[in-house]
Parts: structure tokens; sequence; C-alpha cells
């Protein structure tokens, strides 16, 4: 069973999403809250599988609401994917550096809303190539980094290669197939990346990526 916190000053909304996430057989809401801080604190309090966090709130947004939620080694197992009314923006980039999984359009259809909180469930990031490709486009190119990026010489070439191809929105199927390796030997591949960056999720290396010039939005760096 798929547990999800809800996370949106608007009444409205938490209730469409409780009411369409409830009728899943796997998935099961255990929570609202109507501002950041109080998600915080459900978050601790009931270990959610997935927290659905609105990005602009009372008291605490979205991005401090990630932060918190994603340096506590307590909440390690919670994805957050961040909601927004307005697509792509810096906030949600902020978000993204944050810690969130990846974020989605309020206006989403429902049934790929009940299929992006099983994506986020399994760990997968929410960002599709073309996303990633405004993402990084559009801000990080002119939204520096306050603290400084992990430097490329923490990877082995082989694992330099499998976040370049996570940068681009490649599955661990689709790199498997690219490497012509087994699809266990990428997701581990993928995991020693995550653990020597100390990203919690692929969402975190897609930012990598390019924030370090492994990747730039026109291909890969040289």
């Amino acid at each position: 069973m798929i547990r999800v916190l809800l996370v949106d000053d608007q009444p409205l909304i938490r209730g469409g999403f409780r009411a369409l996430l409830d009728a899943e057989d796997d998935i099961e809401v255990i929570g609202e809250a109507a501002d950041g801080r109080a998600g915080v604190e459900l978050a601790a309090r009931h270990r959610p599988d997935v927290a659905l966090v609105d990005i602009q709130m009372p008291v605490l947004d979205g991005i401090d609401t990630t932060r918190r939620i994603a340096t506590d080694p307590d909440l390690a197992g919670v994805r957050v994917v961040i909601l927004t009314n307005y697509g792509l923006d810096e906030y949600v980039f902020a978000a993204l550096r944050a810690g969130a999984t990846g974020f989605l359009v309020k206006d989403i259809e429902p049934a790929d809303m009940v299929q992006a909180v099983r994506v986020a469930a399994r760990g997968d990031a929410l960002l599709s190539p073309t996303i990633t490709r405004r993402l990084i486009g559009e801000f990080v190119a002119r939204a520096p980094r306050a603290e400084p990026v992990p430097g490329l010489d923490v990877l082995t070439r082989r694992e330099r290669e499998v976040v370049a191809l996570v940068a681009r929105g490649l599955s661990n199927d689709e790199i498997a197939a690219h490497m012509v390796i087994s699809p266990t030997t990428a997701k581990t591949h993928v995991s020693r990346a995550m653990g020597k960056l100390g990203a919690r999720d692929r969402a975190q290396l897609v930012v990598f990526a390019y924030e370090s010039g492994l990747v730039t939005p026109r291909g890969p760096a040289s």
C-alpha cells in the first residue's frame, strides 16, 4: 500500500486529491495539512511514502517544507512531489534542489496523477526529457548554487556516463540498453553515483549533472 500525505492550503484541492487517490486499491491518503509546518509534523508522525506538497503555502512554503523533510534522516523514505498551478518556474527548480523528487501541475489528468504517485513511490523522478531540457535551459545557467557542487572526480567513468543518461531522462532499462549492460547493473551504477554525490534521488542527479557541467542543454559536456 502506498501511503500519501497531502499538504496544500486549499481544502478543495486536498479533497479532490483525497477522493481520487483513496479510490485506488494500492493507495491510501494518511493525512492532510493546510500549511508546510503542519505537513512536516505529519510527515514525521506518519512516515508516508509520498508527500504531495503545494509550492506556495502560508507559515512554511513548499521549498522549506521539502528541505526539512529531505534533510531529516528519519524521513529518508519520504518522496516529496511539488504541486504547482504554474508549471515550470524558479520555485519548482528551488524545490528540486531542496530534495523534491519532481513536480506536478494541479490540472493534471486524474489517471496521470495516480500514475505519478506510483512512480514517485518507486523512487523514480517525475522529470521527462522535455521538462529536463526546459528546467536546465531556463534556470541552471542563471541560478548558481550558493554551495559548491561535488566534483566529478568522485565518480568513475562508467558512473559519469550513467548520470549523464539519467539527466537525459532515461530509465534504468533504457540506460541498460544504451550501455549494453543488465538493468540490475544500471541500477547499481545509479545507486552508487547517488551515494557518492549525496543525492536523495534521480531528480537530484539530474540537477547535479547540469550544474557540474557533465551535461549541457545542448549535449554532453566535452
